[in-house]
């Protein structure tokens, strides 16, 4: 379990060729514990915008909305990882659903070892100090991607040119199935308004 959940993530982060390459090859990354780190993501994230100091949280408390801010991360990550596939299925892509999936939950591991301690240590910053917080926050950011770059080569057995074009167009397929399921909901809200319009005027006529 200690392996699992601790030592391989931590190994994945530090040496992310051999640790993704024993994810696909060895079996040795498991999708429940890729799915706690996004839980674990989820958590980090609410407790920042809930309770970092006032110096870097610029969200108004009165409006944050837990469930929301678990949509604006559960949704983008199954998107990508669906985008992925498809893109990488017309591309040659070695990787399987499963793995793309591992793999882009276990680039979060460094968001969920920065963020907490990020979050606490902000209450206690003064304003001459959260330069230091805003270059460890992006600082994170950046190792997330370079984790996915990292993972998403290894997983699909590409070259780094091909996985840069890959990931862009992921990004630009996930673009259009956003444009597209926000037109269709569109249109379907407009049906139903039709039809709830009609139905109101043979219930008045009546």
């Amino acid at each position: 379990m200690k392996q699992d959940f601790i030592t391989f993530p931590l190994h994945v982060i530090v040496h992310p060729f051999d640790g993704f390459w024993d994810m696909k090859y060895d079996n040795k990354g498991k999708v429940k514990v890729a799915l706690t780190f996004l839980l674990l993501v989820i958590i980090a994230v609410i407790l920042r915008n809930q309770f970092a100091g006032f110096l870097v949280n610029y969200n108004d408390p009165r409006y944050l909305n837990s469930l929301t801010q678990l949509v604006t991360i559960v949704f983008p990550f199954f998107l990508w990882c669906i985008s992925n596939w498809a893109i990488t299925t017309l591309m040659d892509g070695e990787g399987k659903f499963k793995e793309i999936l591992m793999a882009t939950g276990y680039a979060l591991v460094p968001l969920v070892i920065i963020y907490v301690p990020m979050t606490i240590a902000s209450r206690f910053m003064v304003e001459e100090e959260t330069a230091f917080y805003y270059l460890i926050m992006t600082l994170s950011t950046i190792w997330f991607l370079v984790l996915l770059f990292v993972g998403t080569m290894t997983v699909h057995q590409y070259s780094v040119f091909k996985t840069i074009t890959t990931m862009a167009l992921t990004v630009i397929v996930m673009g259009i199935i956003v444009f597209l399921g926000t037109l269709v909901l569109s249109m379907l809200q407009q049906m139903a308004d039709f039809f709830i319009n009609i139905y109101r005027e043979l219930i008045f006529r009546t």
